[in-house]
């Protein structure tokens, strides 16, 4: 159940010609009242002799009696209640209690109070009602309304219990502001898929990832196709900024323009700025430097190590520290949303969208700590989109697959702080990483696993050997699993390529939540892939690619099944 309390008004009957007519789209039937602050009060809906002036003069008498100079300006206030789409259909009596309890909570009409404030609630839908109420009591006196929508949606929480409906998270106060009826609507009669603010503040989050200065951000929301205003002071400083859609205009014509800050409350200007005080630019040619992994897979392998690093500060930092990981790892989903192929594509935005949520708490984030993290995210917006396959693909399970585990992270922690709507969130943000997961590892692993599956009986001894002193207690499981051999595979490229399976299988296996994964033999694979710089793509290394393993060692030529048991008698 959902209450939300709207903007404050100046015109009674205005608001009531709204609640009783048709609607815009006709989506307003059998308007009526179901509970007053009077038994007796005129129903404009269901008697042919009330109007809407009647209701309305009524609600507005305690305001009238007042002298002018005493009046409210805006003396109208408005909540709505809405239940869930799956909830049970209620019946008028229950929302007349609803609005009751509501009007009781927030202060209008607490209970017993014979000089309250008048109200009414009109029903003119099956899930949700309104109510309007005057800001005078009949005492002259104003109602005490100090966060009537914090009480209002407290209340809620406890009429859903008693009332068997579905059951939300109680907020904070840090969420972005909601689309308004008009801003749905307007959507609905465009057939947008998202409403202009919806649209906007993800692609200002996507902008804004990974940037460096304020030339860089207005440079991109420029590039993204948006209109863009600067509110700049008589000094010259920059103020602050709005956005528009270019298609998205009002009545005359003009674009509807949105400040950065009624987006979202980390996208006002000051608080991105906040970003940008401790990011360094050098620190990403730095992280480049030296790799052999260079384009959109070696910044996906450099998002990976830093999204390891940031899963340790969030599991064994303080909590502004924690904050700032989660935080740097919003930036990163949305540079992954920005970059991705399409087969991931549709995921990965659905997953940077939702944890959005998860990246504001009422923690004040350590800025600093978000350092790699926002590298990370600039690094993969500069390399570009990634292809949907070879290393690119290859390389996008593996960032995938390491941002799971940091989201799921993020959720544990937020479930530990008791910040239930962010909580919430990432897990699921998982949920779609895991599906985009699926999509871009089912070519890189089968590869694997066919390659695993052409080991000599002794060979697949030998490494199976390695994961039970390695990991004894998950060991038979491994073996049971699917994945088995492509990580058979694995340990085969990381032992010809001079590194000690037993000792990686260790530090991959001492890492968290790999006792909880789905498939502990895939988790392993791109750890150790990762750990030991192995290609992701296994063209790039076959089985045995030297008699004599070092680092690095590899060769592109294939491995066919007819010359490679010379190659492999050899390598044994």
């Amino acid at each position: 159940m959902i209450p939300r309390v709207h903007k404050r008004g100046s015109r009674t009957v205005g608001l009531i010609f709204y609640l009783y007519e048709p609607g815009r789209c006709e989506e307003h039937t059998d308007p009526h009242l179901v509970a007053a602050w009077d038994a007796f009060a005129p129903d404009p809906g269901h008697h042919p002799d009330a109007t809407y002036a009647d209701l309305a003069r009524l609600l507005d008498q305690p305001v009238d009696a007042l002298v002018p100079s005493r009046r409210p300006d805006q003396h109208v206030w408005h909540l709505s209640v809405r239940a869930a789409p799956e909830d049970p259909l209620l019946t008028d009596e229950q929302w007349a209690n609803i609005a009751r309890r509501m009007v009781a909570a927030t202060g209008i009409a607490p209970t017993a109070d014979d000089t309250a404030c008048r109200w009414a609630a009109v029903r003119h839908a099956d899930d949700h009602i309104h109510i309007v109420a005057t800001l005078v009591r009949e005492d002259g006196r104003r109602p005490r309304l100090n966060n009537d929508a914090a009480r209002a949606q407290a209340e809620a929480r406890l009429l859903e219990a008693e009332y068997g409906l579905r059951q939300l998270n109680p907020g904070d106060g840090t969420a972005a502001k909601r689309p308004t009826s008009a801003e749905r609507h307007k959507a609905a009669r465009e057939r947008r898929p998202q409403t202009a603010r919806e649209e906007l503040r993800e692609t200002v989050r996507h902008a804004a990832a990974g940037t460096m200065n304020e030339t860089e951000f207005f440079t991109r929301l420029t590039a993204a196709g948006l209109l863009v205003r600067q509110r700049v002071a008589p000094s010259g400083d920059l103020l602050g900024y709005k956005v528009a859609l270019p298609d998205d205009r009002n009545q005359d014509g003009e674009p509807v323009y949105y400040a950065g800050s009624t987006l979202a409350p980390d996208l006002s200007l000051p608080k991105i700025r906040k970003r940008w005080t401790t990011s360094d630019p050098e620190g990403v040619r730095g992280a480049s430097a030296g790799s052999r992994w260079s384009g959109p897979a070696g910044a996906r392998r450099r998002a990976s190590t830093a999204m390891w690093q940031a899963l340790l500060v969030i599991d064994h930092g303080t909590d502004e520290q924690a904050a700032a990981g989660i935080a740097g790892a919003g930036e990163v989903l949305d540079a992954l949303a920005t970059t991705s192929a399409a087969p991931t594509r549709s995921e990965l935005r659905q997953a940077a969208f939702l944890f959005e949520r998860a990246t504001r708490s009422h923690t004040q984030a350590a800025r600093g700590h978000d350092r790699a993290l926002r590298q990370a995210a600039r690094d993969l917006v500069r390399n570009g989109p990634a292809g949907g396959g070879g290393e690119d693909g290859a390389t996008t399970a593996m960032v995938i697959d390491m941002a799971f585990f940091l989201i799921t992270a993020a959720a544990h922690w937020h479930a530990r702080k008791n910040h239930a709507q962010q909580a919430a969130a990432a897990f699921q943000t998982a949920q779609h990483l895991c599906t985009a997961y699926r999509t871009a590892a089912q070519h890189p692993m089968t590869a694997l696993h066919q390659r695993g599956q052409h080991l000599t009986r002794p060979r697949l001894q030998r490494q199976a050997a390695q994961v039970r002193q390695a990991v004894p207690e998950l060991a038979e499981q491994i073996l049971a699993e699917p994945g088995w051999h492509a990580l058979a595979a694995t340990l085969a490229d990381a032992e010809a390529a001079g590194h000690q399976p037993a000792t990686l299988l260790a530090d991959a296996s001492s890492r968290r939540e790999l006792d909880t994964a789905d498939s502990v033999s895939d988790v392993l694979v791109w750890r150790l892939r990762r750990t030991a710089d192995l290609p992701a793509d296994t063209q790039l290394m076959p089985i045995a690619a030297s008699a004599t393993p070092g680092p690095h060692s590899r060769t592109t030529r294939p491995v066919t099944d007819r010359s490679g048991a010379d190659q492999r008698r050899r390598a044994r």
